[in-house]
């Protein structure tokens, strides 16, 4: 018969070894500390941006801060967790209710009004997703290019030019069946200066449909008559392709 060992024999061969157990204790717990210590170290280095062990329990805003993606822009060392997030493109699904989408992602800043048209502008954090949808259904009927020497024309009139350090910018202006004639802004900076229109002259756009790409943060214009009712209001954050930001007319 296989012979068995009694719980208190087992304690007395547990307790004959007690150096064992607790240099084994003390290990765990060196290794523990060696470990934190290598972490903070990190994080120190890294200061006053997260080490990469923090990165991914943090909010985008604050895994990848402002001062850090601008020195980024400067070095062009882009971390690839950033570049993944920000070249993210997410499906939309515009509503059935009529009336014009917002172009882009980002807040409302300015609806003003000139010579009859409205430009309601979108600004574009780093944070936001960056590729611009069509506001309505509507043919393509021209795209403009405008580079640093805007400023020293159109960009003195336009507050959203002038925040801009040499604005770049493409107008892509659209004529649509139901809204007249519209035109959506792309415009970054010096800093950025890259702008991608997907769409050629005479090509159909839907509604929503994705119409290009602004590289890092910049902002998009939505030109319209002065006579649609706005739907947004100035500080409000809109989703391109899904936020209502204006009526018709005849709405």
């Amino acid at each position: 018969m296989r012979a068995t060992t009694r719980p208190f024999e087992r304690r007395l061969l547990h307790d004959a070894n007690p150096g064992t157990s607790r240099m084994t204790t003390l290990l765990v717990q060196v290794l523990v500390l060696v470990l934190l210590a290598v972490l903070v170290g990190i994080w120190a280095l890294r200061f006053p941006y997260p080490a990469f062990w923090l990165r991914g329990f943090l909010p985008a805003r604050k895994r990848w801060p402002e001062r850090e993606i601008r020195d980024w822009l400067g070095n062009g060392r882009f971390h690839r967790g950033f570049l993944k997030f920000f070249n993210r493109d997410p499906e939309r699904n515009p509503p059935s209710d009529p009336g014009l989408l917002a172009p882009a992602d980002g807040l409302v800043t300015s609806a003003e009004v000139r010579d009859g048209i409205r430009y309601l502008v979108i600004a574009l954090s780093f944070w936001d997703m960056h590729v611009q949808r069509s506001p309505a259904e509507g043919k393509v009927v021209a795209i403009q290019l405008s580079g640093d020497g805007f400023m020293d024309g159109e960009g003195r009139d336009f507050a959203f030019l002038r925040v801009k350090q040499c604005p770049v910018q493409t107008r892509v202006v659209l004529d649509t069946k139901d809204y007249g004639r519209l035109a959506v802004r792309l415009i970054t900076s010096i800093a950025a200066r890259r702008i991608e229109v997907w769409p050629c002259e005479g090509d159909m756009l839907a509604r929503g449909q994705r119409l290009g790409r602004i590289l890092l943060g910049s902002t998009v214009v939505l030109e319209m008559p002065e006579d649609f009712p706005l739907r947004v209001e100035i500080g409000q954050r809109v989703c391109a392709g899904e936020t209502l930001v204006a009526a018709g007319a005849s709405a």
